[in-house]
Parts: structure tokens; sequence; C-alpha cells
């Protein structure tokens, strides 16, 4: 997966917000399994309808995924389009005159 110009506005639009900011961080650590809405909202201290709202909002925004598990909706972070976002913002860092930090940095990131 690759974000252009216009899905990376949008991702960033979403996760300018500080509650949406601190969910997807949540969700991050909760792994694959993911959390119920009512506790995403419980980890980041926002009601059940403000909680929601917000999810609703980064599910939109391809930041995060939903799936339904008996009466409870689970979200999960979309770890790939998370990956595509900070691949957006780095794709071109070894073409500037801030290449040799930039690329030592990826070429680091890569050997982990």
């Amino acid at each position: 997966m690759k974000f252009g110009e216009d899905q990376a506005l949008n991702a960033f639009g979403a996760l300018s917000q500080e509650t949406r900011l601190q969910m997807v961080r949540a969700l991050v650590v909760a792994g694959p399994q993911g959390l119920a809405a009512g506790l995403v909202g419980d980890r980041v201290g926002a009601s059940p309808s403000a909680a929601s709202f917000h999810l609703a909002h980064l599910e939109r925004a391809g930041l995060v995924q939903s799936r339904r598990e008996a009466r409870s909706i689970i979200y999960t972070a979309n770890y790939e389009s998370l990956s595509a976002l900070v691949g957006f913002l780095m794709e071109n860092c070894c073409q500037g005159p801030a290449a040799e930090a930039c690329c030592s940095v990826e070429s680091e990131t890569q050997q982990a």
C-alpha cells in the first residue's frame, strides 16, 4: 500500500485531534486482537458517544479497522496504513540535503 498526498492529508487530519491520536496509539499497543470500542474510550477518557464518533473518523481515514464480535465492535490499528503514512513522509528523504542523516535512520530501521 502506498499513500498519495490526498490520503496522507486525510490521515494527518484525523490524527491532528488529541483524542484520536491517543486512540490510535492505544490500538497500536493493543496489537492485532484490538480493543472493544468502549475500552478504547475508557483508555483515553472519552465518553461512549465521543469514542464512537472519533473511532468512526479514524476508520474513514483508513487508520483503524473494525469487526463485530457478538455484541461488541472491536477496533484494531490498520498497521498497513500506518506504515504507508510513515512511508509517505520518508519516501524522498534520501534525495535532499539531509540524505546522510535520513538514509542512515532508514537503514537502521530496516535492519531491526
